[in-house]
């Protein structure tokens, strides 16, 4: 009982010791060059940026992920699937060979095959606060190790080329980067105005609705190594895999109302639901051909609604 009080003692005094401390200050990053030669500093939540490193937290959560990633599409036939003939291959008796069925077992060649893999989803479940307080540890990690970049914007106004961008985050030593925004630097809020044949391309190649600033988007998409997302869809598996990580303001501030401790609750983001990824059959159940069939559109279905009815009504 001593041991297991002491425990828990010392247990409370390090959670008390941690929401206690001093913010961390990082010193902010500028993608544009600047001329300003003052260098500014962002003060982050303690209790998301300064987590004691858990390695069995991130075991569970790297494996939540990857499990969540597998395809799930390995398929095979069993005896009943094969094609074929019912036909016993010889008689019972009389041969003095090994009694057979049809072609299509699992014995033979070219017959199904017993037990084999059929299309299931490999995600598992992992308990909410379990899931937050790894993405906690994740970005701590990143911030120990010096691996954690914050910039003030992720806007890029000097064009649509790569080159440009390229040579500044080489410079920088943001080649092998993953770039997070936050939701206030989407498509629709970005103060950098857009000439129409970059509104064109933007509504070409990237959903409008993705939240991504679209110049960047353009210029990062043919840059080895580098990758940009969406803060919400950032998981442990993206934060730990990547060698460098750099956040916008907004990007900073929705990790922080997420998984901060001493947030407010009207000010508090509810917690992302853990990902449901479709499962993604082989040809072998979509179809010889591959293709699905066309999508009922409303008008149809509005249609069909109201002939049922008027069905029913005529043999009520």
């Amino acid at each position: 009982m001593l041991s297991l009080a002491r425990r828990n003692i010392s247990k409370a005094v390090r959670c008390l010791s941690t929401q206690a401390d001093a913010p961390v200050y990082l010193a902010l990053s500028n993608l544009l060059p600047s001329q300003n030669a003052n260098e500014e500093v962002v003060a982050l939540n303690p209790s998301v940026f300064a987590q004691p490193i858990r390695r069995d937290i991130l075991f569970l959560c790297v494996n939540h992920d990857r499990d969540a990633l597998r395809q799930g599409s390995a398929s095979t036939k069993t005896r009943g699937e094969v094609a074929g003939s019912g036909r016993k291959i010889r008689p019972q008796k009389g041969t003095g060979r090994a009694r057979l069925g049809d072609a299509q077992s699992p014995m033979l060649r070219g017959g199904g095959v017993a037990f084999g893999p059929k299309p299931r989803d490999f995600a598992t479940d992992l308990p909410r606060k379990v899931r937050m307080l790894g993405m906690r540890i994740a970005l701590s990690s990143r911030v120990r190790e010096d691996a954690l970049g914050v910039t003030s914007s992720l806007d890029w106004p000097l064009g649509a080329k790569t080159g440009p961008f390229a040579n500044r985050i080489a410079r920088l030593g943001w080649s092998h980067t993953l770039f997070l925004v936050g939701s206030s630097t989407g498509t629709s809020q970005s103060h950098i105005p857009l000439t129409p044949d970059e509104i064109v391309r933007a509504q070409q190649y990237f959903d409008p609705s993705a939240g991504l600033p679209p110049r960047l988007a353009r210029v990062t998409r043919n840059i080895p190594n580098v990758h940009l997302m969406r803060a919400e869809d950032a998981n442990v598996l993206t934060l730990l895999k990547w060698p460098r990580v750099v956040l916008d303001l907004a990007a900073v501030d929705y990790f922080e109302r997420l998984l901060g401790l001493d947030v407010p609750e009207h000010l508090r983001i509810p917690a992302p639901p853990p990902p449901l990824i479709p499962l993604r059959f082989s040809r072998a159940i979509a179809g010889r051909s591959g293709k699905f069939s066309p999508r009922i559109s409303d008008d149809d279905q509005g249609q069909d609604v109201v002939e049922s009815v008027g069905e029913r009504q005529m043999f009520e």
